[in-house]
Protein backbone atom coordinates (compact mmCIF):
# COMPACT_ATOMS: atom_id res chain seq x y z
CA UNK A 1 0.00 0.00 0.00
CA UNK A 2 2.71 2.43 0.72
CA UNK A 3 4.40 1.87 -2.24
CA UNK A 4 1.38 2.88 -4.28
CA UNK A 5 1.12 6.13 -2.52
CA UNK A 6 4.78 6.63 -3.89
CA UNK A 7 3.94 5.91 -7.65
CA UNK A 8 0.86 8.13 -7.62
CA UNK A 9 2.55 11.04 -5.46
CA UNK A 10 5.00 10.78 -8.65
CA UNK A 11 2.34 10.29 -11.02
CA UNK A 12 1.02 13.85 -9.40
CA UNK A 13 4.40 15.50 -9.81
CA UNK A 14 4.80 14.26 -13.29
CA UNK A 15 1.38 15.60 -13.96
CA UNK A 16 2.27 19.14 -12.84
CA UNK A 17 5.00 19.23 -14.41
CA UNK A 18 3.64 18.59 -18.01
CA UNK A 19 0.71 21.18 -16.89
CA UNK A 20 3.77 23.48 -16.10
CA UNK A 21 5.55 22.85 -19.78
CA UNK A 22 1.99 23.28 -21.30
CA UNK A 23 1.11 26.65 -19.58
CA UNK A 24 4.77 27.83 -20.66
CA UNK A 25 4.06 26.78 -24.25
CA UNK A 26 0.58 28.38 -24.31
CA UNK A 27 2.29 31.73 -23.05
CA UNK A 28 5.03 31.84 -25.10
CA UNK A 29 2.72 31.25 -28.21
CA UNK A 30 0.58 33.98 -26.88
CA UNK A 31 4.06 36.38 -26.47
CA UNK A 32 4.70 35.33 -30.51
CA UNK A 33 1.78 35.61 -31.99
CA UNK A 34 1.20 39.08 -30.21
CA UNK A 35 5.08 39.89 -31.44
CA UNK A 36 4.24 38.84 -34.82
CA UNK A 37 1.09 40.76 -35.33
CA UNK A 38 2.91 44.17 -33.81
CA UNK A 39 4.76 44.43 -36.35
CA UNK A 40 2.42 43.38 -39.03
CA UNK A 41 0.46 46.25 -37.89
CA UNK A 42 3.02 49.12 -36.35
CA UNK A 43 5.86 47.65 -37.89
CA UNK A 44 8.68 49.82 -37.61
CA UNK A 45 10.39 48.60 -40.97
CA UNK A 46 7.24 49.07 -43.11
CA UNK A 47 7.12 52.47 -45.24
CA UNK A 48 6.73 55.62 -43.24
CA UNK A 49 6.39 59.46 -44.44
CA UNK A 50 10.07 60.43 -45.59
CA UNK A 51 10.91 57.13 -46.92
CA UNK A 52 12.17 56.66 -50.14
CA UNK A 53 10.48 53.55 -51.64
CA UNK A 54 11.15 52.01 -55.09
CA UNK A 55 8.11 49.67 -56.64
CA UNK A 56 6.80 47.66 -59.39
CA UNK A 57 3.32 48.14 -60.12
CA UNK A 58 0.65 47.61 -62.49
CA UNK A 59 -2.69 49.83 -62.81
CA UNK A 60 -6.14 48.53 -64.41
CA UNK A 61 -9.14 50.32 -64.98
CA UNK A 62 -13.07 48.76 -63.40
CA UNK A 63 -12.56 46.93 -66.92
CA UNK A 64 -9.54 45.01 -66.14
CA UNK A 65 -7.69 47.27 -68.83
CA UNK A 66 -4.39 47.81 -67.86
CA UNK A 67 -3.62 51.79 -68.03
CA UNK A 68 -0.34 51.45 -66.91
CA UNK A 69 2.56 49.05 -65.96
CA UNK A 70 6.46 49.53 -65.03
CA UNK A 71 6.50 45.06 -64.05
CA UNK A 72 9.03 44.91 -66.86
CA UNK A 73 10.84 48.31 -67.00
CA UNK A 74 12.94 50.17 -63.92
CA UNK A 75 11.22 50.35 -60.59
CA UNK A 76 9.28 53.66 -59.93
CA UNK A 77 10.82 55.73 -56.89
CA UNK A 78 9.36 58.46 -54.63
CA UNK A 79 9.67 59.96 -51.69
CA UNK A 80 6.63 59.48 -49.42
CA UNK A 81 4.61 62.41 -48.35
CA UNK A 82 5.68 64.68 -51.08
CA UNK A 83 2.49 64.45 -53.09
CA UNK A 84 4.92 63.32 -56.14
CA UNK A 85 1.97 60.37 -56.87
CA UNK A 86 -1.48 60.59 -56.31
CA UNK A 87 -3.03 60.48 -52.51
CA UNK A 88 -4.48 56.41 -52.67
CA UNK A 89 -0.92 55.08 -53.94
CA UNK A 90 0.81 56.59 -51.03
CA UNK A 91 -1.89 55.48 -48.54
CA UNK A 92 -1.24 51.93 -50.05
CA UNK A 93 2.44 51.74 -49.78
CA UNK A 94 2.44 53.16 -46.47
CA UNK A 95 3.22 50.48 -44.07
CA UNK A 96 4.78 47.97 -45.94
CA UNK A 97 8.24 46.54 -46.67
CA UNK A 98 10.88 45.52 -49.00
CA UNK A 99 9.36 42.52 -50.82
CA UNK A 100 5.72 43.00 -49.58
CA UNK A 101 3.15 42.54 -52.43
CA UNK A 102 -0.48 43.91 -52.61
CA UNK A 103 -3.61 44.72 -54.36
CA UNK A 104 -5.38 47.58 -53.75
CA UNK A 105 -8.69 49.18 -54.90
CA UNK A 106 -8.04 53.35 -55.24
CA UNK A 107 -12.03 54.95 -55.07
CA UNK A 108 -11.96 58.82 -57.54
CA UNK A 109 -11.56 60.71 -54.71
CA UNK A 110 -7.96 59.51 -54.00
CA UNK A 111 -7.35 58.53 -57.55
CA UNK A 112 -7.17 61.80 -60.08
CA UNK A 113 -10.56 62.64 -58.71
CA UNK A 114 -14.05 63.20 -60.29
CA UNK A 115 -14.64 64.50 -63.92
CA UNK A 116 -15.52 68.15 -63.42
CA UNK A 117 -17.25 69.74 -66.52
CA UNK A 118 -15.85 73.30 -65.73
CA UNK A 119 -12.47 72.21 -67.15
CA UNK A 120 -13.98 71.97 -70.92
CA UNK A 121 -14.02 75.26 -72.64
CA UNK A 122 -13.34 76.92 -75.58
CA UNK A 123 -9.98 78.60 -76.28
CA UNK A 124 -9.14 80.92 -79.32
CA UNK A 125 -7.36 78.98 -81.54
CA UNK A 126 -4.91 81.15 -81.53
CA UNK A 127 -3.19 78.95 -78.70
CA UNK A 128 -2.47 76.71 -81.42
CA UNK A 129 0.68 78.17 -84.10
CA UNK A 130 -1.06 79.05 -87.66
CA UNK A 131 0.08 76.42 -89.39
CA UNK A 132 -0.70 73.61 -86.85
CA UNK A 133 -4.19 72.01 -87.38
CA UNK A 134 -5.54 70.82 -83.62
CA UNK A 135 -5.84 66.60 -83.85
CA UNK A 136 -9.24 65.55 -81.58
CA UNK A 137 -7.91 63.26 -78.84
CA UNK A 138 -4.74 63.90 -78.46
CA UNK A 139 -3.07 65.50 -75.76
CA UNK A 140 -1.23 68.79 -75.73
CA UNK A 141 0.95 70.92 -73.24
CA UNK A 142 0.78 74.85 -73.07
CA UNK A 143 2.24 76.96 -71.11
CA UNK A 144 -0.06 79.37 -68.96
CA UNK A 145 1.78 83.03 -69.63
CA UNK A 146 0.06 84.86 -65.98
CA UNK A 147 0.58 81.87 -63.90
CA UNK A 148 3.83 80.33 -65.69
CA UNK A 149 2.06 76.85 -64.78
CA UNK A 150 2.24 74.02 -67.66
CA UNK A 151 -1.30 72.69 -68.33
CA UNK A 152 -2.16 69.37 -70.08
CA UNK A 153 -5.71 69.41 -72.32
CA UNK A 154 -7.01 67.10 -74.49
CA UNK A 155 -8.75 68.61 -77.73
CA UNK A 156 -12.38 67.25 -78.31
CA UNK A 157 -13.32 69.70 -81.10
CA UNK A 158 -12.22 72.30 -83.43
CA UNK A 159 -12.59 75.13 -85.95
CA UNK A 160 -11.75 78.09 -87.20
CA UNK A 161 -11.97 80.26 -84.47
CA UNK A 162 -11.79 78.24 -81.72
CA UNK A 163 -10.45 74.93 -80.07
CA UNK A 164 -12.66 73.10 -77.26
CA UNK A 165 -10.23 71.73 -74.85
CA UNK A 166 -10.40 69.02 -71.75
CA UNK A 167 -7.86 69.69 -68.94
CA UNK A 168 -9.21 66.97 -66.87
CA UNK A 169 -6.72 63.99 -66.34
CA UNK A 170 -7.81 61.15 -68.99
CA UNK A 171 -7.99 59.19 -65.46
CA UNK A 172 -10.42 61.36 -63.68
CA UNK A 173 -13.64 60.28 -63.04
CA UNK A 174 -11.95 56.43 -62.16
CA UNK A 175 -11.60 54.41 -59.54
CA UNK A 176 -7.77 52.40 -59.90
CA UNK A 177 -6.87 49.22 -59.34
CA UNK A 178 -2.74 48.94 -58.49
CA UNK A 179 -0.86 45.68 -57.70
CA UNK A 180 2.12 47.42 -55.90
CA UNK A 181 5.38 45.06 -55.06
CA UNK A 182 7.53 47.09 -52.90
CA UNK A 183 11.38 46.62 -54.19
CA UNK A 184 13.07 48.74 -51.17
CA UNK A 185 12.46 50.99 -48.39
CA UNK A 186 15.11 53.46 -47.59
CA UNK A 187 14.71 55.42 -44.41
CA UNK A 188 14.39 58.73 -44.63
CA UNK A 189 15.35 61.62 -42.16
CA UNK A 190 11.40 61.98 -41.08
CA UNK A 191 10.76 58.51 -39.73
Amino acid sequence: MKRSEKVKGKERVAQKRKQYWMAGIAIAAVVIIGIVLFFTLFSPFGAKTGDTVSVYYIGTLDNGTVFDSNMNGTPLSFTLGQGMLITGFEDAVMGMSAGDQKTVRIPVEKAYGPYRADLVHDMSRSIFPANETPVIGQMYTFKRTGSNTVNRFIVTNFNDTAVTIDENHVLAGQNLTFTIRVVSVSKGTAS
